[in-house]
């Protein structure tokens, strides 16, 4: 009996080693299977082929700003909602260029006596110490102020101006008159009559003294149809250079730069610049507007037909050309014009060159490609 519990005892015990035995073996079997494990090659996308997400454009506001009526810019409120000044230049050939003339968004161009011709700048935004040379008024530049619900800027005036002056009402601020000294001062180095200047200062001096209103009225409508961005003009000729033969005085032109898209001015034989900064005029538009003018006395003073009248012309932008047509009523402040099809123009936003071009010349006038 002894012996057989012996022999059973060895028995179980031997059992029991075989047992330990085997599960070392299959741990050993498994560590190695784990060493010898090697993980496949992990592919990686490169930035390349990463998918594309599209960045989203936040759209302009423009809060606070409105287009202005004379260029079609985006402007501060503040600044599109002020009445703009009108400021009558001299363009005498020993003054040859103004001071602070680039500051205006619209210039105008008419023969005055002599053949000579005078410019009116029209701005919303003049900012310099020195304006001008300033001169005298014109009774046909009265009425195209007047268009524009502007603050007329003059030293002295004609009889027939001061008639057109009473007759439209326009706000305006005379070098002879008392407000004279407030507005005007003489550079004394150069001659009289071409010697007399404003600046921002004098004006808005001057336009506090006579109590005038600086905003335009909340239903005031701009003098233009605007496109909200620069187009070319189609079925159009080609305008590369235009040559205005106002007399025998006088022969300003443009030629088109392709790279900015704009209108540089030339006049008496060299670049028509701002003295203020030694920059050359420039313009994105021209119109070019056909008017019945003439002399009305001895004097050689001219008039233009303005109170009720038509008239044809060109619309110029981007180096091309249309034809255009033109309806002024002096009376109710406007003046329209119209493209080919009768529609009201519309025009690319920028500054802009008008001509008062006398009808009689047409063939004086000189479009190149």
């Amino acid at each position: 009996m002894g012996i057989n519990m012996k022999k059973m005892a060895y028995i179980i015990l031997l059992i029991l080693t075989m047992v330990l035995l085997a599960g070392c073996k299959k741990d050993d079997n498994k560590d190695k299977a784990i060493s010898d494990y090697q993980p496949k090659d992990t592919i990686t996308p490169k930035p390349s082929e990463m998918p594309d997400v599209a960045t989203p454009i936040p759209e302009e506001t423009h809060e606070g700003e409105m287009r202005s009526t004379l260029t079609g810019f985006w402007v501060p409120e503040e600044i599109g909602t002020n009445r703009p000044y009108a400021i009558q230049f001299s363009n005498f050939k020993t003054v040859r260029n103004q001071w602070g003339i680039s500051q205006a968004d619209i210039v105008y161009e008419a023969i005055v006596e002599g053949g000579i011709t005078r410019l009116l700048g029209i701005g919303e935004n003049y900012s310099a110490d020195r304006i001008g040379s300033v001169r005298s008024s014109r009774h046909y530049f009265v009425s195209i102020a007047d268009e524009y619900d502007a603050i007329y800027i003059h030293y002295g005036k004609t009889k027939y101006a001061k008639s057109k002056l009473a007759e439209v009402g326009i706000d305006n601020l005379d070098g002879e008159t008392g407000i004279g000294t407030t507005v005007f001062y003489r550079d004394n180095k150069m001659k009289a009559p071409h010697n007399a200047f404003g600046s921002l200062k004098g004006i808005l001096a001057g336009i506090e003294k006579k109590g005038y209103e600086t905003k335009h009225p909340a239903d005031y409508e701009g003098h233009y149809s605007f496109y909200k961005e620069d187009t070319d003009l189609t079925s159009a000729s080609i305008a590369n250079k235009v040559t205005l033969d106002f007399s025998y005085y006088t022969s300003p032109y443009f030629t088109y730069n392709s790279e900015d898209k704009l209108y540089y001015r030339y006049q008496f034989a060299e670049a028509h610049k701002d003295s203020n900064i030694d920059k050359q005029l420039t313009f994105k538009n021209i119109i070019i507007q056909f008017v019945k003018q003439r002399p009305i006395d001895k004097n050689d003073y001219q008039t233009i037909d303005f109170e009720d009248a038509s008239g044809s012309g060109y619309y110029i932008s981007n180096g091309k050309k249309v034809d255009i047509t033109w309806k002024k009523n002096e009376k109710n402040k406007w003046m329209r014009y119209y493209d080919e099809s009768g529609d009201e123009l519309t025009i690319n936003p920028g500054k802009t060159y008008i001509a008062m071009f006398p009808n009689k010349r047409v063939e004086d006038l000189v479009l190149e490609k």
